[in-house]
């Protein structure tokens, strides 16, 4: 029997149809980024909370009151820990899963943030509970990087958009739930603990199930061959179409050719070689911009609606309704994911963000703020997933962790400072302001991705990047 090469492997995979055993493995790597996404969002949702239970005062917050030096006082500083952490995360160990493997370092980011959330909830004043929450950053910004590198790799090229939209479904249908439990709870106080306590609390349990479900996710076969294991890759693969075979009844098609993808070690100065410079220039850019307005909206929602006349309670309330929108985006986006060009979507995306954005600023009725917040929530959403899959097939194997950590770090270091600025505006020119601040970010990264941003739609990786 021939050995088998890398080209066969990344072939064998395109070729695999659309069908139970290749979902599934996608729902289970879905699962494992829910609690991430919990953890996420969970912030904007607790934060009236923490506050009650006067956790940022400057004598509770310790050293992190001296951030007041550059505008970060009160929730703020929560909101800079969770962003300083991802960016810690994803630039320090972003390269983790390109060395030691998309499932080792899938299974251990989920124990890092699930436990060190878990400690964050008992915290008592705000340096410790800051200091947990930069550290519980650090696990999840890995676990976002690899998450990203896995699904590419592991999915046929004409299903990448699907894939990444069905992450993103299933993802995002945990926000309501923290918007719920937030609206039920953080008023509360069950059993003496605090309800934002116990908000926090909840979202690691579930994520102790969720590691239970590990073992039904393979290896990357592509990662394997492109460090040298091409029998583990060929073992992973043969099996895959073992039971593809099995479910469907009958042989698969057979695997065109494609062309080959450099292996080997990699460093921090290959995503600058020529092929990758522009991309990964391009996507830094992108994602400094994008966050602006996917966070600036998303982090702030329960605070905006106060802004524009809601009271705490009715905001938490009208926040819930708009968060059961976030699994929308991603289900609508299955639709057209793979027949729309990804750079289209995006750029369509980030347009109605924008123009969402700047009607929200002047509306006044209730009825409308939910409204034009769901239909923010929506665009938003449409945009994630689909940048989440494009930026992670513009790299190769053997750098692709590696560099979506450098480009989402700009995200990451990014929105640690937008959250400043956009509470300095919200303070001195309200939500119009913020509006204007947002749309004009929406506009860069429009600009950015029409002008350097290549095609990628049903396109083999390594065609894309040989």
């Amino acid at each position: 029997m021939t050995p088998a090469m890398p080209s066969d492997i990344a072939a064998r995979l395109d070729r695999l149809p659309s069908c139970r055993t290749v979902w599934t493995i996608i729902l289970l790597l879905s699962l494992g980024s829910v609690f991430e996404f919990y953890d996420l969002f969970f912030a904007a949702y607790v934060a009236p909370g923490m506050v009650q239970s006067a956790l940022f005062t400057p004598e509770s917050l310790g050293f992190f009151a001296s951030l007041q030096v550059i505008k970060v006082a009160g929730f703020g500083t929560f909101v800079f820990s969770t962003f300083a952490g991802l960016w810690f995360g994803v630039v320090v160990f972003g390269h983790a899963a390109d060395r030691f493997g998309r499932k080792t370092v899938f299974t251990w980011a989920l124990i890092w943030y699930m436990s060190c959330t878990a400690i964050m909830a008992f915290q008592q004043t705000g340096q410790s509970l800051n200091i947990w929450r930069f550290v519980a950053g650090v696990g999840f910004g890995v676990q976002l990087v690899t998450i990203d590198s896995y699904i590419v790799e592991l999915v046929p090229r004409t299903l990448r958009g699907c894939a990444f939209a069905l992450n993103q479904f299933i993802s995002f249908c945990i926000v309501p739930v923290v918007a719920l439990l937030a609206w039920r709870l953080v008023p509360l106080k069950p059993f003496g603990f605090d309800g934002w306590r116990w908000v926090v609390l909840l979202g690691s349990i579930g994520a102790v199930v969720v590691w239970g479900l590990r073992s039904g996710i393979p290896e990357s076969p592509r990662w394997l061959a492109a460090t040298g294991r091409v029998d583990e890759a060929d073992a992973i693969v043969g099996d895959l179409e073992r039971k593809i075979g099995m479910e469907l009844g009958g042989a698969l098609s057979a695997p065109q050719p494609t062309a080959v993808e450099h292996g080997g070690r990699a460093t921090l100065a290959d995503i600058f070689a020529p092929k990758y410079r522009g991309r990964t220039i391009m996507l830094s850019l992108f994602n400094a911009a994008q966050v602006i307005g996917f966070y600036g909206f998303n982090s702030w929602v329960p605070t905006l609606l106060i802004a524009r006349g809601i009271n705490v309670t009715h905001g938490l309330e009208y926040a819930f309704i708009i968060a059961l929108a976030q699994p929308v985006g991603p289900l609508l986006g299955s639709f057209f994911a793979d027949t729309i060009e990804r750079k289209v979507q995006i750029m369509g995306g980030l347009a109605c963000m924008a123009v969402s954005m700047g009607v929200f600023a002047f509306a006044t009725s209730p009825a409308v703020l939910i409204l034009i917040g769901i239909a923010f929530t929506l665009a938003a959403n449409v945009m994630s997933y689909a940048y989440h899959g494009y930026q992670a097939e513009l790299f190769p194997t053997r750098i692709r962790s590696r560099a979506i950590g450098f480009v989402y770090s700009w995200s990451r270091l990014t929105a640690a400072f937008s959250g400043l600025i956009v509470g300095s505006l919200l303070a001195t020119g309200g939500v119009p302001a913020v509006a204007v601040f947002i749309g004009g970010a929406m506009i860069v990264g429009i600009t950015l991705i029409a002008v350097l941003g290549p095609a990628t739609n049903s396109v083999a990786l390594e065609q894309l990047n040989d």
